[in-house]
């Protein structure tokens, strides 16, 4: 079972940057992929990026594809989410998630996710 724990979140200026870390208990973090989801007022979760096991295969969605960049840290248990660029339209709750089976693109093949944190991108 893996409990994941999401930070870094806050207020930033559009163009700035900020850095999400997702850390998750357990042994078993270096054999689960990780992905990132993020959550508007009013719009349904969506896919943000995800990255395998030992980071050899990373997605993005093409809303994000050149400013937002996924890790992860096996020793540390951590995967992060570096947001470069930010945009207004990037304001959200961004979830972290362990992989479980299906499609990396869609929530409901995620077995396990974090409360969230905000982030708010101000024009």
């Amino acid at each position: 079972q893996v409990q994941l724990v999401e930070s870094g979140g806050g207020l930033v200026q559009a163009g700035g940057s900020l850095r999400l870390s997702c850390a998750a208990s357990g042994r078993t973090f270096s054999r689960t992929a990780m992905g990132w989801f993020r959550q508007a007022p009013g719009k349904e979760r969506e896919f943000v990026a995800a990255i395998a096991r030992i980071g050899e295969s990373t997605f993005y969605a093409d809303s994000v594809k050149g400013r937002f960049t996924i890790s992860r840290d096996n020793a540390k248990n951590t995967v992060y989410l570096q947001m470069n660029s930010l945009k207004p339209e990037d304001t959200a709750v961004y979830y972290c998630a362990a992989y479980f089976s299906g499609s990396i693109y869609v929530g409901s093949s995620f077995g396990y996710w974090g409360q969230g944190t905000q982030v708010t991108v101000s024009s």
